[in-house]
């Protein structure tokens, strides 16, 4: 049980690689890395984490020592993978906004959305008294909400993926319960979550997942202003 974090990390960072090279287009791929990369770097919020919500066994004891491990990094680099899901199902190409789209009145809220889900998480955080990752799962929600709002052309990518995303990643941590059932009751912090469980699993872990995945698969294209276009058959590999 002392590796089951840095084994499932790694695990993570498999599904990432049959994902990337499942995906039709090298802009795809080349999406999927440059967004993971960035999303690697929310890894380093783990203290915010640990112990309140958590405390797992990781490699050196980093977890417990400085409240940093290296699988929180692995972790968010694998998950920054979900942006692209959509694309395996439903090629597409990225192209940038008209200056007339742009100019719609819904973008004048464009960073009012982008910065939406990070100023409320940072809100709760200091003033609330919930724990952390309910912070998480509602700046998530809102910042998915407000990026809807923004962003409708969006909405049937995070849709999909949102669900997608769950999905995947109920099986991915069936297979941690699976292999040490007692691992969730020794590591997470039960007492201050809602005691609820899912085939073994927080249920808090299943709702950030899902809230996730609607938030993080459009992340790309608000921040680069680019819309999604069907991908022309002889384009395609």
């Amino acid at each position: 049980m002392k590796f089951a974090w840095f084994i499932w990390s790694l695990g993570l960072l498999a599904i990432w690689l049959l994902i990337y090279f499942c995906l039709p287009t090298r802009s795809a791929r080349r999406q999927m890395l440059r967004v993971s990369l960035w999303t690697s770097l929310l890894g380093l919020t783990e203290p915010l984490f640990v112990p309140r919500y958590w405390n797992p066994p990781s490699l050196f004891g980093l977890a417990q020592s400085t409240g940093f491990d290296i699988e929180s990094l692995i972790f968010a680099f694998g998950v920054g993978g979900i942006s692209v899901l959509y694309d395996l199902i439903f090629p597409r190409i990225r192209c940038k906004m008209a200056d007339r789209e742009r100019m719609s009145p819904r973008h004048r809220f464009h960073l009012l959305a982008i910065w939406s889900g990070p100023i409320v998480f940072i809100g709760f955080f200091i003033w609330g008294r919930l724990n952390p990752i309910y912070d998480v799962i509602i700046a998530l929600t809102i910042g998915s909400i407000a990026t809807a709002l923004c962003r409708p052309d969006l909405l049937r990518k995070m849709l999909f993926t949102g669900p997608a995303f769950l999905f995947m990643y109920f099986f991915y941590f069936s297979t941690l319960v699976w292999a040490y059932p007692a691992y969730v009751r020794t590591v997470w912090n039960l007492k201050e979550l809602t005691g609820i469980f899912i085939g073994g699993i927080p249920v808090e872990e299943l709702i950030f997942a899902l809230v996730l995945g609607f938030y993080w698969a459009s992340v790309y294209e608000h921040l680069m202003m680019v819309k999604l276009r069907v991908l022309p058959r002889k384009t395609m590999p």
